[in-house]
């Protein structure tokens, strides 16, 4: 069959990686792509929201299975148009793929459905925000309600934080019409975990977990990112807690999308934080993380393909149990400077050393384009990812590491402490 995998990420990269290696694939197709999905995909001009284009090009190609990588996708409705046309889809419909683009729409979701998540109130005007904050000794977490390329969580640790986070929002509106509602929660202390799990609206099979680094810079400072690295599997994170997300977060999230008409099919993401109080759901993801897709999918030892087309047709109840690489995976996001500030950035670098990695070493592109002529260039914030296997995670992490370092360009950086927690 034809699949076509939506998107232009290293996420992207990773699904079309992952597609290509499947005995059911007699090709890939990604739309837009990118530098690296090129290489081993047919990449097709039409952008990852361009519902009409894609839908005549599925038509066209006649395609066995298509594949939503970006929450962009969902948000624009292309599985609702995929699916009415015909065609099966790996992502959700826009109504189910809410559970992402609202916050709003997700807490509530979260307090219906009895899933354990900090509490928290919806504010359009700032002053009854900030007042709310200072109850709680400005100790929260200001989220747009709305879309924000995983940059629309502001994490304030005293009462100047939260008011300047409420009014970079709400008086500022530097998030836009994102920003023009927000989610005001308390803040929550512990690790984090990242829960990947498949569903066709009835079923759940959860993926290998995860952890990510969402903060820019080492140590965990900076401004928040689409996240700057991950591993897998994460200390600390057994079965018996994954079981548990899937009993009190994922379950009672897809039943309760089901029971309101808007059946998920595709991989739902929880984002959680493991606390004193027990497991507690920051937010939910419609598609898969990035930079977690690219740690767990190397993992998956289980044909990717066969695994997408019984969640897009309903069959994960007879769908084999799935297959891992017990190894641990480490990926380490390789930046342009002044990531996440998009004002600041520049780019058009060109890239040097991808050619020269070490062995064992994956790089999944994000940020890159081919310019005739000149070769890779940098075309958005996160880069290229570095991703190696280990027989432990200090030694997946020293690999990885020495493949960021190999990748050059002009204000490169990258954060040497991923995964470092785990040694």
């Amino acid at each position: 069959m034809k699949v076509l995998v939506v998107g232009s990420g290293a996420r992207e990269h990773a699904l079309v990686w992952k597609c290509v290696q499947s005995d059911l694939v007699e090709r890939v197709y990604c739309a837009p792509g990118n530098g690296g999905t090129g290489g081993m995909a047919r990449n097709i001009a039409i952008g990852a929201a361009d519902v009409v284009r894609l839908v005549s090009f599925a038509k066209r190609e006649r395609l066995g299975l298509i594949v939503l990588g970006p929450e962009a996708a969902v948000d624009a409705g292309v599985g609702d148009a995929l699916r009415d046309a015909g065609f099966p889809v790996f992502g959700p419909n826009r109504r189910a793929g809410r559970i992402e683009s609202s916050k709003v729409f997700a807490k509530a979701l979260m307090r219906r459905a009895a899933i354990p998540t900090a509490d928290f109130e919806v504010f359009t005007e700032p002053a009854p925000a900030k007042g709310w904050a200072r109850e709680r000794q400005g100790r929260v977490a200001v989220k747009a309600d709305g879309l924000a390329r995983g940059k629309g969580v502001i994490v304030c640790s005293d009462v100047e934080a939260s008011d300047q986070a409420i009014d970079a929002m709400l008086v500022e509106q530097r998030f836009g019409r994102s920003g023009a509602t927000i989610v005001v929660e308390e803040l929550l202390e512990g690790p984090e975990l990242s829960v990947l799990a498949v569903t066709d609206g009835v079923d759940v099979i959860p993926l290998a977990p995860a952890r990510d680094y969402k903060r820019a810079h080492e140590g965990d400072t900076g401004l928040n990112t689409g996240g700057m690295g991950a591993y897998s599997p994460p200390k600390g994170v057994d079965d018996a807690i994954v079981n548990e997300v899937v009993d009190c977060v994922m379950r009672p999230a897809v039943q309760e999308l089901a029971s309101s008409g808007d059946e998920f099919r595709g991989v739902l993401y929880a984002g959680l934080m493991l606390t004193k109080k027990g497991i507690q759901t920051l937010e939910f993801n419609a598609r898969f993380g990035d930079p977690e897709a690219q740690v767990v999918l190397p993992r998956l030892q289980s044909d990717f393909v066969a695994l997408a087309l019984a969640a897009a047709r309903g069959g994960l109840a007879a769908h084999p149990d799935l297959r891992w690489n017990q190894q641990a995976c480490v990926g380490v996001v390789v930046a342009s400077a002044h990531y996440p500030d998009d004002v600041a950035m520049k780019f058009g670098q060109r890239i040097h050393g991808l050619t020269e990695m070490p062995p064992g070493v994956f790089i999944f592109h994000a940020g890159t384009r081919f310019e005739p002529g000149v070769g890779l260039v940098t075309d958005g914030g996160r880069v290229v990812t570095s991703v190696a296997f280990g027989d432990t995670v200090a030694q997946a992490r020293e690999t990885a590491l020495t493949g960021a370092r190999q990748v050059r360009f002009e204000g490169a950086f990258f954060r040497s402490d991923i995964a470092q927690e785990a040694e």
